[in-house]
């Protein structure tokens, strides 16, 4: 199976102050990490590698879940450096130790979805990238995509119309040829590229029916912790 690629950079400053003095990978969720529960709901379904991207506090990562064997997978963590690069510049910098395609994964999601469905998918689609979706109808997000049936015919998460009914479910599939037109160690987001590669005809989808859960807000968080446990208190 594709390795997978972990979004887990950013400063979660919507979860201040549990994020003052930890990043977002490592917020207890139903008293584990939530990183945690990411790695052995990816392992549960043949995954064997996975790349951390991290930026804030992203030692705090690496320290806490460690090279992955007691979970029988390969963890890696690929750090941004001293200028945070966003989602497209760390997936970038990752290039070499992903391959020629991987799974993306955002670093706050927790999904149920067919890993290997979408795998399948992605490979007949032949296209450069593949996008999971949901029927969202702003229900748990504002919806971001437009899907007809079978092809994905617009994505933008700044230029929203009431046609879009579906969202960027949070695992998509990634090629390296995706990113080459994109530069070398300089911020850009995955988000622009699947929004160039959608208005271009290139970007397939793959549509999920089970919702996705978050811990990117306070509200999130809590769901997800009902969700998946009891909740857990934070310090602050």
């Amino acid at each position: 199976m594709l390795p997978v690629a972990i979004l887990a950079g950013g400063l979660a400053t919507r979860l201040r102050p549990i994020t003052e003095t930890i990043p977002k990978a490592l917020v207890d969720v139903a008293g584990r990490p939530f990183a945690e529960l990411q790695v052995e709901w990816l392992r549960a379904r043949g995954v064997e590698r996975i790349v951390f991207l991290v930026g804030y506090r992203g030692e705090m990562i690496r320290e806490a879940l460690g090279n992955g064997r007691r979970w029988n997978v390969s963890l890696q963590f690929v750090f941004d450096g001293p200028t945070l690069l966003g989602t497209g510049g760390a997936l970038k910098r990752a290039v070499p130790q992903l391959g020629d395609a991987f799974f993306v994964m955002y670093g706050d999601a927790y999904l149920d979805c067919d890993v290997s469905a979408i795998e399948a998918a992605y490979t007949a689609s032949g296209a450069p990238a593949l996008m999971t979706i949901l029927k969202n109808q702003n229900r748990w997000d504002v919806s971001n995509v437009l899907f007809d049936g079978t092809r994905l015919v617009r994505y933008s998460k700044r230029h929203l119309t009431p046609d879009m009914q579906h969202i960027d479910y949070g695992l998509s599939v990634v090629s390296r040829a995706a990113l080459d037109p994109y530069p070398n160690d300089e911020p850009f987001d995955v988000s622009t590229v699947f929004e160039d590669l959608a208005r271009a005809g290139r970007l397939a989808a793959f549509e999920v029916t089970k919702r996705f859960y978050e811990i990117g807000s306070p509200e999130g968080l809590e769901e997800t912790r009902q969700h998946l446990g009891k909740p857990s208190k934070q310090p602050g």
